[in-house]
């Protein structure tokens, strides 16, 4: 081979070089990690109805933004007293079909108001212990003044608008009082359950005497 035809070989080999350098296609992927991260992290609405326990950890976890700097949280769970009584456990019921499409409204409401990123609402259904939760939301914003202001509004909204029935049990020998009425239930061997509006027209407490 002559010394011409291992220069040309030579400068070929160092043209592809140049033309395909091993930077560029990390560029590439770089580029596009970043694109489909973006895309990812678009605005959630996560709403959920479970008979399952719910874990604040995990709810939070679902509003986790790059781009926030603040997650607010509200958690509502069940107390061992109602009004000085004590109270065995809490029992929910929802119409999810109604409850899912009035939460969505929420959801939207919080938007028109509020730059935030996601929203997670996860209620729990059916029978709810002491100290568990009922209720977990949980809101991502750049800053906190707009993830707190639409916690407070959501869960103030939730409790006026959506169809959750939710039952009290009481322990036994207690009085209970419904708009002007009070009852004497005395020794109440068997469960007497009844229907009061203590929280509006819509959120209706079952107490139901054990």
């Amino acid at each position: 081979m002559s010394s011409l035809e291992i220069n040309s070989c030579s400068y070929n080999q160092a043209t592809r070089l140049q033309l395909f350098p091993p930077l560029v296609e990390d560029n590439i992927s770089g580029l596009l990690g970043e694109s489909m991260s973006s895309t990812e992290d678009k605005p959630k609405d996560i709403i959920k109805f479970t008979p399952e326990k719910l874990s604040v950890d995990e709810v939070s976890q679902l509003v986790i933004s790059p781009v926030c700097g603040a997650v607010s949280l509200f958690v509502g769970t069940t107390r061992n007293n109602f009004e000085g009584k004590k109270v065995v456990s809490l029992e929910y019921e929802a119409y999810v079909p109604m409850a899912e499409a009035e939460v969505r409204k929420i959801c939207n409401a919080v938007r028109q108001q509020w730059p935030v990123k996601h929203i997670a609402i996860c209620h729990r259904l059916g029978l709810v212990p002491v100290t568990e939760a009922s209720v977990v939301i949980a809101v991502s914003s750049a800053h906190r003044a707009a993830s707190l202001e639409a916690v407070k509004y959501i869960i103030d909204t939730l409790k006026a608008k959506v169809p959750i029935w939710k039952k009290t049990t009481l322990l036994k020998n207690v009085f209970c009082q419904e708009s002007l009425f009070l009852l004497n239930l005395g020794p109440a061997e068997t469960a007497l359950p009844f229907k009061t509006t203590l929280f509006d027209l819509c959120n209706w407490d079952t107490l139901h005497i054990v």
